[in-house]
């Protein structure tokens, strides 16, 4: 299922959105100039080093939210985040959403580092772009998102039913085991998310288009 838009009439400019996207797309194309690998293994976040050496690794718990494993990997990320992100940072503010933003980012590297193997490199923007989920979820819950069931139809959905699904996905995926993605980073960004959206006031309330209306219109 892949979010297309949302149903919330205004955003604002989203400038610290845009940023942040083109921060990531920066990365992306140092790590292609460095050589992906190498890249990687400077940039990436490993648990195990951090814990070893907090003050001289630290660096990298900012370093990896800005570095993808893939064009495929930065092009999902920067999806979300655009999909979800400009309706939080019209709602919260610039600077609360890119707080939310990056302690986000923060609580995702320590769910990571305390659920996973310590020594598998963690990359990329999306326990960050989870805590963007995690605020969206829970100031927005009339909102609607227009969800393309690839390759067949698409449709509207509430947004607490899209989200509510994706967190359940990364919840089971975890137990389990499953390699490959970091599925407590996900978790643990969105409950942070979450959080720190209860705890700043919104700055302006939100107006959504109708559900019959998003149910049948592509706005």
């Amino acid at each position: 299922m892949i979010p297309l838009r949302d149903s919330i009439y205004f955003h604002g400019p989203a400038l610290v959105t845009k940023v942040l996207i083109a921060l990531c797309v920066l990365g992306f194309a140092f790590q292609l100039s460095m050589g992906l690998d190498a890249s990687l293994e400077r940039l990436a976040l490993v648990p195990a080093l951090l814990l070893a050496d907090p003050l001289g690794e630290g660096y990298r718990l900012f370093t990896s939210m800005f570095t993808h494993g893939s064009l495929g990997h930065l092009l999902g990320n920067v999806w979300f985040m655009w999909v979800f992100g400009p309706a939080l940072e019209g709602r919260l503010g610039s600077g609360r959403y890119l707080l939310l933003y990056l302690l986000a980012g923060l609580a995702a590297a320590l769910a990571q580092t305390l659920f996973s193997d310590p020594h598998t490199p963690m990359v990329g923007a999306s326990g960050a772009i989870s805590g963007v989920c995690g605020g969206y979820f829970l100031l927005f819950s009339r909102a609607y998102v227009l969800t393309w069931f690839f390759p067949f139809f698409l449709l509207w959905l509430p947004a607490s039913t899209y989200l509510g699904y994706w967190a359940l996905i990364q919840l089971v995926n975890g137990l389990l085991g499953l390699p490959g993605v970091a599925w407590w980073a996900h978790l643990g960004g969105f409950a942070a998310g979450m959080a720190l959206a209860w705890m700043f006031q919104p700055r302006r309330p939100y107006l959504t288009a109708p559900s019959w209306e998003s149910w049948f219109f592509y706005r």
